[in-house]
């Protein structure tokens, strides 16, 4: 690993990686944008050579776009923050990487979010896209909730919704539920009748329950009532969430995620009242805490 004796032609990077896509912002040492880029996969917990591929993708794309090369790297601080470094071996194992730059500064995805959306500032936020979690920084002091993955945990996300829709629809199939347009909808969206919709289903991935999440609101929105008790049980466990989060002290949360302009209007009015919408993203997140990092050893998670 390199290491910096100036700050003169120091270049900062913020990474955003998730198991969809991986965000890289370059900024000089004065804090101006220089580059935004976006490459493959970045969460190692699903596959690490992937993910720090997709780093240095990023990376050198950015660096390209700013008019740079590859031996810049070496005058690179790097704030990472990334998906499935939450378990300790996976954060280990990105953090003993061999990386290019001056300096990685390693963290997770949902703690550049908040750095994000609070501009650095004590804050919440709750993210609901094809999983879930709530985060909460206080005087430095940071608090995970949820995130134990689908199928297991992840309520009111995207996967969490279509497999409640799924359960919904079979009952309805079997008659030991009540009625339901979300058996019609299910069964052409997935172009699957009756129980071929379980063979249909079987083994697919979070993201594929995730897909038919949008059917759940639209039911809810024509007025089904199965579906607007599925909307209604998400919303339910959302305000338990921000309300657990807030009561670290906190007075403001971010909803983020696909779903979570969605689900907002489903919240209680005390939770929607606490409610701000996020004031920047996580790559914006990720530089900040490129910055505020640089100089110091990431031993363990931050």
């Amino acid at each position: 690993m390199n290491s910096m004796t100036s700050d003169i032609g120091r270049l900062y990077l913020g990474i955003d990686g998730g198991g969809s896509k991986c965000r890289a912002l370059l900024a000089d040492a004065e804090g101006r944008t220089m580059a935004s880029v976006t490459a493959g996969p970045a969460n190692p917990f699903q596959d690490r050579a992937q993910a720090l591929a997709s780093i240095e993708a990023a990376s050198l794309g950015a660096l390209q776009q700013a008019g740079l090369g590859a031996a810049d790297l070496a005058r690179v601080v790097a704030g990472v923050g990334l998906a499935g470094v939450n378990i300790p071996s996976v954060f280990a194992a990105v953090n003993a990487w061999a990386h290019p730059f001056a300096e990685l500064h390693l963290t997770t995805d949902i703690h550049i979010a908040c750095l994000g959306a609070h501009r650095g500032e004590d804050g919440a936020v709750i993210v609901a896209g094809t999983g879930s979690v709530g985060y909460v920084c206080v005087n430095g002091r940071s608090h995970n909730y949820g995130a134990h993955g689908f199928p297991f945990g992840d309520k009111a996300s995207g996967a969490w919704l279509g497999l409640e829709a799924i359960k919904a629809a079979l009952l309805h199939l079997d008659q030991l539920g009540p009625a339901t347009t979300l058996l019609a909808s299910i069964e052409n969206a997935l172009d699957a009748s009756g129980l071929e919709l379980v063979s249909a289903m079987a083994g697919r991935s979070s993201r594929d329950y995730g897909a038919l999440a949008p059917l759940v609101l639209s039911c809810a929105e024509a007025g089904d009532p199965v579906a607007t008790a599925i909307i209604e049980e998400a919303a339910a466990y959302l305000n338990a969430l921000a309300r657990r989060l807030l009561s670290h002290g906190v007075s403001r949360f971010a909803l983020l995620g696909g779903l979570g302009p969605k689900l907002a209007p489903w919240l209680a009015g005390d939770v929607q009242a606490a409610l701000i919408t996020a004031q920047g993203q996580p790559d914006e997140g990720a530089l900040r805490f490129a910055r505020s990092r640089h100089g110091t050893r990431v031993a363990a998670l931050g």
